[in-house]
């Protein structure tokens, strides 16, 4: 769905997290050089700790003096910085809801990559304080609720193998994409599926030996890896992709590289409204939501979407982001 009335931007709040995997003070710097030179009202915002893009965003969207509600949040950082100025935009219902645009500076950056592909974020920018036919287009996409915890999700929750990548990350010294491509290749080669059940609306998906579990959205996971090719982000519906045995964890990260996972057997895909996710053996379940490791407290997960909740500008395509011309990517 796309807003072409209420696309003009006359206010922007740059949110901009200093401790993303790629950021710089002169990466934030030329961002706001970019707002200042077409909005009237641009203000930063930098994150001192969890939590605080949310708050910023949530204190935003009540008018105080000398400011007005912003029309733009620009979130500078990674997927988890993206997450908390998402979880503020949809605070406190549709009332005054600004739009999202990403400034690419994480680690994935997946996000990012599944609104704009690998167009650089300078021209993204403008083309979005530009307007609609300047090569943005706004839409109102859809996100997920976690139920059990009252999380929404943005680009995709994950258990499983892609999970623990993330942990096996905090240990790799390399930065960008190779980091998480490197934590992938060496925590799938360890790993153990673990007895799971996803079940799309009601109806049984998959019962069986699980390596991994995704729900979204968006259709990559570490900005290379494209777990849920078929995904669009307006159509009213959650997809989800299981990847079981008989397929060897160890060859998932070359597989959902290049899209060749689909259609083969052990990988089950489906879409609907309502996705549950259990791990059978009463351990908790590793798992992750837009690029944060989730702490191991919970063996269920119920997902639902929330159709069109969230205005975002991306490239001004009918595909978000084309996945034959990704997987050569």
């Amino acid at each position: 769905m796309t807003e072409e009335s209420q696309a003009l931007v006359r206010s922007v709040l740059v949110v901009a997290n200093p401790a993303a995997g790629t950021t710089s003070d002169r990466l934030t710097a030329d961002v706001l050089a970019e707002c200042a030179n077409r909005a009237a009202d641009v203000r930063l915002y930098r994150t001192t700790g969890r939590g605080d893009a949310t708050a910023a965003v949530s204190a935003a969207r009540s008018e105080t003096v000398g400011h007005r509600v912003p029309d733009l949040v620009v979130a500078v950082g990674g997927d988890g910085t993206v997450h908390e100025v998402v979880a503020g935009l949809v605070a406190q219902g549709p009332a005054a809801r600004p739009a999202l645009a990403i400034v690419p500076a994480g680690t994935g950056n997946s996000g990012y990559k599944m609104l704009w592909s690998d167009r650089p974020w300078r021209t993204a920018l403008t083309a979005v304080l530009d307007g609609p036919r300047h090569g943005a287009r706004l839409r109102r996409i859809d996100l997920a609720h976690l139920t059990e915890t009252g999380a929404k999700v943005f680009l995709g929750a994950c258990s499983g193998v892609i999970a623990d990548a993330l942990r096996v990350a905090r240990s790799v010294p390399q930065s960008g994409r190779d980091r998480y491509t490197t934590a992938f290749a060496d925590a799938a080669a360890a790993f153990t599926p673990y007895p799971g059940r996803v079940t799309v609306d009601g109806t049984p998906l998959y019962e069986g030996p699980t390596v991994l579990a995704n729900v979204g959205g968006g259709r990559f996971r570490g900005g290379r890896y494209q777990v849920l090719p078929h995904s669009e982000l307006d159509d009213g519906l959650l997809d989800v992709c299981v990847i079981g045995s008989p397929i060897s964890p160890a060859e998932v990260p070359e597989l959902t590289r290049r899209a060749a996972h689909l259609g083969l057997p052990g990988v089950h895909y489906g879409r609907g409204r309502r996705i549950v996710v259990e791990r059978l053996d009463g351990v908790p379940l590793c798992f992750e939501h837009d690029g944060n490791l989730q702490p191991p407290d919970l063996a269920r997960l119920t997902f639902e979407v929330l159709p069109g909740a969230l205005p975002v500008w991306g490239a001004d395509t009918a595909v978000l982001a084309a996945p034959a011309a990704e997987a050569r990517a």
